[in-house]
């Protein structure tokens, strides 16, 4: 047999084989059914907590949420199932610490707003609270008709990333964040392993597509990692003098 002739008979018994291993393939083969996954209860509407939620604030009270500066009882106003910003107490974050979740909070800016820029309606959730080593912002501030920087408007990775768009619902309605958190992870000699990642739905929009951050969110300077392992999430006291922001309706789900 000559080569070429070896070679055409090889392709050939090789095209005969994938045929039959084809036509000998049944739907079944690629079925898995284990393990199942688990059931969770959806809430009754979207921004609803599903079953197996932990609830960081239903409207009641605070209990879930302590000082930034020393950990005594957060000292914010709950009001009309609303849990409104107290700017001399400072900024409050949540008792539990995290690594990855889903999170739903709702946020509104006063129709009575005031200020411009920077200054009208700002606050942050921080993603992830780890000081001395930094902190991952997402910006709150009241972006409909209010000029700033691109990085620095509503649902921006503060600083890091732009919105894809401007999802802002007028002041005095509520605004919606959902938000798919990716804590990042380190190595045992505390370098980089991998960074975070966040998904972010402003008023059902999306506005930040599995992005990944370059580092702490920063006001001045460039973003870099120091290791930190689970932190709490925080809420934004911000200095400007414009009226206070509320939040509502804030729940997360722990993703394994």
């Amino acid at each position: 047999m000559t080569r070429r002739a070896y070679w055409a008979f090889t392709a050939m018994l090789l095209l005969a084989t994938h045929a039959t291993a084809t036509r000998a393939q049944k739907p079944e083969d690629t079925e898995v059914w284990t393990p199942v996954p688990r059931i969770v209860t959806p809430g009754a509407t979207n921004a609803a907590p599903p079953s197996d939620a932990i609830v960081l604030f239903d409207g009641r009270n605070a209990a879930e949420w302590v000082s930034a500066r020393d950990s005594s009882p957060a000292r914010w106003t709950v009001t009309n199932g609303t849990l409104v910003v107290n700017k001399p107490a400072g900024d409050i974050m949540t008792k539990r610490s995290f690594t990855d979740f889903q999170l739903h909070l709702e946020w509104q800016v006063p129709a009575n707003i005031t200020g411009s820029g920077q200054y009208r309606g700002n606050s942050g959730v921080f993603l992830a609270f780890a000081p001395p080593n930094g902190f991952y912002e997402l910006q709150v501030v009241d972006s409909y008709e209010n000029t700033t920087f691109a990085n620095g408007q509503a649902g921006s990775v503060y600083k890091q990333y732009a919105p894809l768009v401007n999802a802002m619902r007028k002041p005095g309605e509520w605004q919606l964040f959902d938000v798919v958190w990716t804590a990042p992870r380190f190595n045992a000699d505390g370098s980089l392993a991998s960074p975070a990642y966040v998904t972010v739905f402003h008023n059902g929009v999306l506005v930040q597509d599995h992005v990944a951050l370059k580092g702490v969110t920063k006001n001045t300077g460039l973003p870099e990692y120091k290791a930190h392992g689970a932190a709490p999430i925080m809420l934004q006291a911000h200095g400007d003098p414009s009226p206070p922001l509320a939040f509502r309706n804030i729940w997360l789900r722990e993703i394994p």
